[in-house]
């Protein structure tokens, strides 16, 4: 406390020295011990508050534990009074024993009393309830059954609370009411007949269908009574749970079963049966679940979801019947009729999805499982390709036989083109199938597609073959096929007929990021065939030309053939007449040709050329050639271009003559390597043997100077070809010299 009270004092003197720090505030002495009077005085009134407060809370508590004391003395005697008369309980309870027994026979016989009018009238109130539900009547017949099962069961009920209970009454009880059972497997069979017709009688009287449904609910009712005095006493009425709902919902379903197995046609001689029978169903469970939705609704409680309950039978019911029938095999369209009704109609609009019904079929699960629509589309798919391979093989089998039918084929009537219907045929075979796979499902489509393909690219191998056969039978003997040119213009068409309606099918039934890597593959693997074959099938056409102009390529450089213009104008001539067939190609493959013959007459003219035939030492011999050379390059050109303008105006590779022309008719040696590097510059695949030979011509310039001059010149060229000036130049004529 001294402490305290000198900190205090320290404090107020800290206190007092603050306030009179300046002379003026001497003047206010006054009214600052009023201030400190008056907090002093407050502080103490909130000290005494507080204490107070404090004070009272105690001797409130200290009253309340005087009141608890007082109440557990209370309670601590009671128990001892209540210990006392538990230990004299089991005394009472054998004094009483004779009372208990009295009470329970004394309930018995109110229990006795109670029932004397069903107990004495059981036989009579049996065959009454019996004619009742032979009737119809069966509310009646409900509360007569109703009562004489009630008098059991309490009679029962009383004899098993009994503790003597003896077993011969058990067995009289059950034998006096032996006949109820079968009033209730009566009234049971009665209401699986009307639940049976719940459809049909609906429409015409209801109140049938509420009367047996009522009496179920009520069974239930018992049911769920008697399972909860089973709980709690042990006891169990004879006969329960009856589990009539479940009864009811099994005759429903065994109706629903029925009526599915109803519609089934036995005429699979007829093609349309299983398109009919389908039908049949849609039409039936339509009608039915509107009858469900719009009747039957109203008459079930609401705790049977009864419009659910239909949906999920039919569905239960139509799955295992179509697996049935999945499983005793169907064919071709009987296939693709299954997979669309199943697929599109059965979940569509004209179903399910009728605006009359609208139900929801997501989560009732597929009618048909997984393996079996697989195992259906894996057939149908089989079917398809069985069906591509006998019509391709008779197709084909038709084109051979033209080919050897020394027919000449007829030209299109619009444009004179030479084709056959083939292609067209068969890629409307294809786009009729994919229609129909289209109906079912984008899966079994492209599946479809990628069969189609591999079937019209095998068709191409086998095609190939046979064209390959064809040409080299008429070569043996050129008299044999009298219009192989005819023929061969025919394939060639064909051969991009196959491909433009391959591209129009990819068009229409190819989703761009859907197919994968190996579907891609199929699909160009069907352009790579037909485009290789349109132009290996060209290369026979133009073999059949040049075969007639070997003999005439062989004359060009040799002495003969300075003083001459037979060779090259033979030529022409025989060009210029298989051009007048070559017009029934089609524009692509018109220039396709065209374009191959002039690669062609370049690359012989050239191998001719540079064949070391000739060594012309005088000058005036070099120009002579060259002129010639010239003349005839110009000379074929103008064919050419006279023949096909728009493809031959850009570089020729007959301007290559012109350009060696130039290096044969240089009048100044030393200037040839300039010359050279011009060639070279021009064609840079042209080889080091290409221009040996080239000036082997000339026949003034010894062996040792053109290795000399070559020398110089490959090495340019090698070094032009290292700073890759030139990688991206197309080849030219001279990459397909070989001498």
């Amino acid at each position: 406390m001294d402490k305290l009270e000198a900190e205090a004092r320290a404090t107020a003197t800290k206190h007092v020295i603050n306030l009179l720090q300046r002379p003026g505030q001497l003047e206010k002495v006054e009214q600052y011990k009023r201030r400190v009077s008056r907090k002093k005085a407050s502080v103490e009134a909130m000290l005494k508050t507080a204490m107070q407060s404090q004070l009272d809370g105690v001797r409130v508590g200290l009253d309340q534990l005087q009141v608890s004391l007082t109440e557990i003395k209370d309670i601590k005697d009671s128990l001892k009074t209540m210990d006392q008369l538990f230990r004299e309980v089991p005394s009472l309870c054998e004094n009483l024993q004779d009372v208990r027994e009295e009470n329970s026979r004394h309930s018995q016989y109110v229990t006795a009393m109670e029932n004397l009018k069903h107990i004495f009238t059981v036989p009579e109130c049996v065959e009454k309830t019996k004619q009742w539900i032979s009737e119809g009547d069966l509310l009646h017949a409900r509360q007569s059954l109703t009562d004489l099962e009630n008098s059991r069961d309490d009679l029962l009920w009383e004899l098993h609370k009994s503790p003597n209970q003896s077993a011969a009454d058990c067995v009289l009880l059950a034998a006096y009411f032996e006949d109820v059972e079968e009033l209730s497997g009566l009234l049971e069979k009665q209401v699986r007949v009307v639940l049976g017709r719940t459809l049909n009688t609906v429409r015409k009287e209801p109140t049938i269908i509420v009367t047996a449904l009522r009496i179920v609910e009520w069974q239930e009712m018992q049911d769920k009574f008697a399972a909860q005095r089973e709980k709690q006493s042990g006891f169990k009425p004879p006969g329960r749970p009856k589990n009539w709902r479940n009864m009811a919902m099994d005759v429903l379903e065994r109706s629903v079963a029925q009526r599915i197995e109803g519609t089934h046609v036995d005429e699979r001689d007829n093609k349309m049966w299983l398109v009919r029978y389908l039908e049949l169903t849609r039409l039936l469970i339509l009608e039915d679940l509107r009858v469900v939705k719009t009747l039957c609704e109203p008459c079930f409680p609401p705790s049977w979801n009864i419009v659910q309950s239909y949906v999920e039978m039919y569905h239960t019911c139509l799955s295992k019947h179509l697996e049935e029938l999945v499983q005793s095999g169907l064919e071709g369209n009987e296939i693709v009729s299954m997979l669309a009704w199943t697929t599109n109609t059965y979940g569509g609009p004209d179903l399910m999805q009728h605006p009359e019904l609208t139900i929801d079929t997501s989560k009732l699960g597929p009618l048909l499982s997984e393996s079996a629509v697989i195992g259906l589309q894996d057939k149908y798919l089989k079917v398809m390709e069985n069906n591509y391979q006998e019509w391709m093989r008779k197709t084909l089998e038709a084109e051979q036989a033209d080919w050897r039918a020394g027919v000449a084929p007829e030209g299109d009537e619009t444009d004179g083109f030479f084709h056959t219907s083939a292609p067209v045929i068969i890629f409307q075979m294809i786009d009729q199938n994919l229609v129909v796979t289209k109906t079912i499902s984008q899966e079994l489509t492209h599946r479809a597609l990628l069969l189609s393909m591999d079937q019209v690219t095998q068709y191409g191998r086998l095609y190939r073959n046979a064209i390959i056969s064809f040409k080299s039978r008429h070569f043996e003997d050129r008299s044999q096929v009298p219009f192989f040119t005819h023929y061969m213009i025919t394939i060639v068409n064909n051969c991009l007929r196959f491909v433009e309606l391959a591209q129009q099918l990819k068009a229409q039934y190819w989703r761009p990021g859907v197919h994968d890597r190996d579907s891609a593959a199929k699909l160009e693997l069907l352009f790579s065939t037909f485009q290789n074959l349109r132009n290996e099938a060209a290369q026979f056409l133009l073999e059949e030309a040049f075969l007639d102009l070997d003999s005439h390529f062989k004359d060009i450089a040799t002495p003969k053939w300075l003083s001459s213009s037979i060779p090259v104008d033979t030529i022409c001539v025989t060009l210029e007449d298989y051009f007048q067939d070559y017009v029934h190609l089609c524009e692509k493959n018109f220039e396709l040709v065209i374009t191959e013959a002039q690669n062609n007459v370049a690359r012989r003219y050239l191998t001719a050329l540079l064949q070391r035939k000739l060594s012309l030492k005088e000058l005036e011999h070099r120009r002579q050639l060259a002129k010639k050379v010239t003349d005839e390059a110009a000379q074929l050109k103008a064919l050419f271009l006279r023949r096909a303008p728009k493809v031959l105006s850009e570089e020729s590779p007959l301007d290559s003559l012109k350009i060696l022309s130039e290096v044969i008719h240089s009048e100044d040696a030393d200037m040839l390597s300039f010359d050279l590097i011009t060639v070279i510059e021009k064609y840079h695949d042209i080889t080091e043997d290409h221009l040996s030979r080239l000036l082997s011509l000339r026949g003034d310039i010894t062996r040792q100077d053109i290795r000399e001059k070559l020398a110089d010149v490959m090495k340019i060229k090698n070094e032009n070809q290292n700073r890759k000036k030139r990688l991206s130049s197309p080849p030219s004529i001279f990459s397909q010299i070989t001498l």
